[in-house]
């Protein structure tokens, strides 16, 4: 499962085009953040679960 501070991918790019991105804030909401251009997505824990493609890496404990 995924955690704060993970970077993951998503189904479709970023308009930027870069696909990755990073967990900053977890909860009933999930927020996340393009590495790329630093434009930030809130989304419920719902969707981004459907737009989840896969965790690229791993946050560290």
């Amino acid at each position: 499962m995924y955690d704060l501070n993970d970077l993951v991918e998503m189904k479709k790019p970023h308009p930027c085009g870069t696909n990755r991105w990073e967990i900053i804030r977890m909860g009933a909401d999930i927020k996340i953040q393009c590495t790329g251009c630093g434009h930030i997505v809130m989304m419920p824990r719902r969707e981004f679960d459907r737009k989840l493609k896969k965790i690229l890496v791993k946050a560290e404990k």
